[in-house]
């Protein structure tokens, strides 16, 4: 018996949710309910072109691209009503062997740009490489080489040997 295409869309949902969650919760320095709007927002548009997916090679790598656009879209007309924290909230998931790591490193990211940040994550989260991630951001190769040299730069500033310390601790 044939798979209808609502059912084809709730395996890969089902399949594609975590990994899309964990990487949104990088790209919103650890903002849980930001990253929840963007999976939620990511899953509609994909479901949307469901239909037209037999054209598109790679459905997984297609979702972390419009996560990634869609990230980037929300940062430019963010709302004037929403306020940054000067600090992160107390992490209450229990993931993760070090606290004080995780906020560090989450904290060094919200520090850098959207697109900054963007990279990091495709980059070296996902471990994409640098054509895979000038094509999810639309940008041109040399564009991700410049924004990865610069965002590792700016990261290394940031944390310097705090990070060395928290590492060492774990």
């Amino acid at each position: 018996m044939r798979k209808s295409r609502a059912d084809e869309f709730m395996e890969f949902a089902a399949g594609r949710t975590g990994h899309l969650f964990r990487s949104a919760c990088l790209l919103t320095s650890g903002d849980t309910h930001l990253a929840e709007d963007l999976v939620q927002e990511t899953l509609g548009r994909m479901y949307a072109l469901w239909g037209r997916m037999a054209r598109i090679d790679n459905p997984s790598a297609y979702a972390q691209t419009v996560l990634v656009r869609t990230y980037l879209t929300q940062r430019r007309r963010r709302s004037s009503g929403e306020r940054p924290l000067a600090e992160l909230p107390e992490s209450t998931s229990g993931r993760g062997d070090d606290p004080a790591l995780r906020v560090a490193l989450l904290d060094a990211l919200a520090r850098l740009a959207p697109k900054d940040r963007a990279v990091v994550v495709l980059r070296y989260w996902e471990d994409r490489s640098v054509e895979e991630t000038a094509a999810a951001m639309n940008v041109s190769s040399a564009a991700v080489r410049t924004r990865s040299t610069r965002a590792l730069a700016r990261l290394r500033e940031q944390l310097g040997g705090d990070l060395s310390e928290l590492a060492a601790a774990v």
